[in-house]
């Protein structure tokens, strides 16, 4: 895997811009969910965006530490990127955190 391949599980700072509606805008973090085989060859990701506006009571808000920082991904705002939106790499979700997400996306994804 190359240096400038996105992990999955990293948290990345991302542009969001352009958005449409009530979609998570600006520069923000995101964590990548999509496998890292897919994110070998192809020049996309999916993403969960990051935010600090704690939502403590909502299904599809996972909470986390970012950089020292309390924050939700929201997994309800899933959605998928052009690795060039990618500016860097700023943590990594612990694997008890991976495993939270991983079953979140599961139960609001999968189906039944």
């Amino acid at each position: 895997m190359s240096k400038d391949t996105p992990l999955r599980y990293g948290i990345y700072l991302a542009a969001l811009d352009p958005t449409i509606g009530r979609e998570i805008a600006k520069t923000r973090p995101v964590v990548v969910v999509s496998l890292d085989a897919l994110n070998r060859h192809v020049e996309t990701v999916v993403v969960c965006p990051l935010t600090t506006s704690l939502h403590p009571t909502w299904r599809t808000r996972l909470p986390v530490t970012c950089a020292g920082q309390s924050a939700e991904i929201a997994a309800d705002q899933i959605r998928t990127l052009r690795t060039q939106r990618l500016v860097k790499k700023i943590d990594t979700l612990s694997p008890p955190e991976a495993a939270r997400l991983r079953d979140l996306l599961g139960e609001m994804y999968a189906t039944a």
